[in-house]
């Protein structure tokens, strides 16, 4: 068992034998900035006691482990993000500022610890029950337009960290080919070398309404040595 950050325990699941598409979860086996443009305009399910809602991916970012300063497993393997290290295709559900979850997609093989951030998105099923869950802000728009309205929108936690996106109570559908134009730019809010231009891996859907603002993090200031 394990507890994160005030979030409640949960048991992580592993993985039965694997009966969802192959073809798929090869894709999603290659580096997270390849699969990147492939979750754009996808389709994530989530069926629920409460209801079904599907989300279409308009934005992710892209996280690459060890090799990344703005990644969860840039310092290595901690019960936090255990699942980033596991296989392809699963859910990793993390809780942050002490009130929010934000949902990624694994990528790479075990042990590469890469992923995509689930940013933003538009809900095109189970509206209403979206409605409820975001406390019906102004806009449909807001309902996924960042990666905590959308977790939240979904109905994403902690309890379905290390869950298959490819198997029920989830769904992952990816188009049946990447778009051929797609944007990309720094990550949001991603303080330190992480969040600079140098790290161009936000992508998202040119035009799309429901795309979240950037926001840059705060740069820590160079250190000045006396002569």
């Amino acid at each position: 068992m394990s507890c994160d950050e005030g979030a409640p325990c949960y048991r992580r699941r592993v993985p039965e034998q694997d009966r969802t598409d192959p073809t798929t979860r090869r894709l999603l086996a290659g580096s997270a900035l390849d699969v990147a443009p492939w979750l754009l305009g996808a389709q994530l399910t989530h069926a629920t006691a409460d209801g079904t809602v599907t989300v279409r991916i308009t934005e992710v970012e892209a996280y690459l482990g060890r090799e990344d300063p703005g990644s969860h497993a840039f310092r290595g393997r901690t019960a936090r993000n255990a699942t980033m290290f596991g296989p392809a295709g699963h859910l990793y559900v993390y809780f942050t500022y002490g009130m929010h979850y934000c949902a990624n997609i694994v990528c790479g093989t075990e042990g590469w610890a890469t992923g995509l951030l689930l940013r933003a998105g538009a809900i095109t099923e189970g509206i209403e029950l979206a409605r409820e869950r975001r406390s019906r802000p102004a806009t449909d728009l807001d309902l996924a337009r960042g990666p905590a309205r959308l977790a939240q929108a979904l109905g994403l936690d902690r309890t379905v960290d290390g869950s298959d996106a490819l198997a029920a109570p989830l769904g992952l559908v990816l188009p049946e080919a990447a778009p051929t134009v797609v944007e990309r730019g720094p990550r949001v809010g991603i303080s330190g070398a992480g969040g600079t231009p140098e790290y161009p891996w936000r992508f998202w859907l040119p035009g799309e309404p429901t795309v979240s603002r950037f926001r840059p993090g705060k740069q820590k200031a160079a250190r000045t040595v006396d002569p």
